[in-house]
């Protein structure tokens, strides 16, 4: 999973970012409300994990916006306030789940796999771009039918660039999506993927799909 971890006590949002990262999931963890909304809404997660008390905008407030702009990924709200009223509020302001502090990691685990289940519908577990599709539930691609063997990596990355088929990705953007904001990867890194990832799905065919934007990013497009 993409999860987007918004917490301010950096001591727990290492705690809870190592697991997640070593259960296999890819993990970008902003430090105040502020910076989490913007991640929420310039990149795409499979769930957001979002502490309430948080500095210059609220867990409540974050929610309320991303449910305004019609931003529906999974919302778990994070948080030692344990009242009822609270429990309410974040609810009703568009949250799916509320976990209060301290709690299991395996819990946080089990409720994040619910709700991940809840939001990924047969429909939507399919992108296709030209004659270019993967299968986000087996982690499967193909090209003119051909099945493509790309690593996790190259995968994440072929999924961003399908995201926003048409439109450019920026380096940044695709670093934080597919390693994490906190995680020291440099263009050099992001490069060789592409690179490889071009021979696997452009070199066998005469029209190339993926296009370097020079001093942006890539682009996903169809030149035929």
């Amino acid at each position: 999973m993409r999860v987007l971890l918004v917490e301010d006590d950096r001591e727990v949002a290492d705690y809870v970012g190592r697991g997640l990262e070593e259960e296999g999931n890819n993990v970008t963890i902003c430090f105040d409300g502020s910076a989490g909304l913007r991640a929420a809404q310039s990149s795409p997660f499979d769930i957001v994990v979002l502490d309430v008390m948080l500095p210059f905008m609220d867990g409540f407030e974050i929610t309320r916006r991303l449910r305004a702009e019609d931003n529906q990924t999974p919302i778990l709200l994070l948080t030692g306030r344990d009242a009822a009223r609270d429990v309410v509020k974040g609810l009703d302001a568009g949250a799916d789940d509320y976990l209060t502090k301290p709690f299991s990691f395996e819990v946080l685990l089990a409720r994040l796999r619910a709700r991940t289940r809840v939001s990924q519908p047969e429909a939507h577990s399919k992108l296709r771009y030209a004659d270019l599709s993967i299968n986000l539930e087996t982690h499967e691609a193909w090209r003119a039918k051909a099945p493509l063997h790309l690593t996790r990596t190259e995968f994440a990355i072929l999924e961003s660039l399908m995201r926003a088929a048409g439109r450019v990705v920026t380096r940044q953007r695709l670093i934080e999506t597919v390693w994490g904001s906190g995680r020291e990867v440099g263009d050099n890194n992001l490069d060789v993927f592409i690179r490889f990832l071009r021979v696997k799905i452009d070199d066998p065919h005469r029209s190339r799909l993926i296009h370097t934007v020079r001093g942006i990013g890539y682009c996903l497009r169809d030149e035929k």
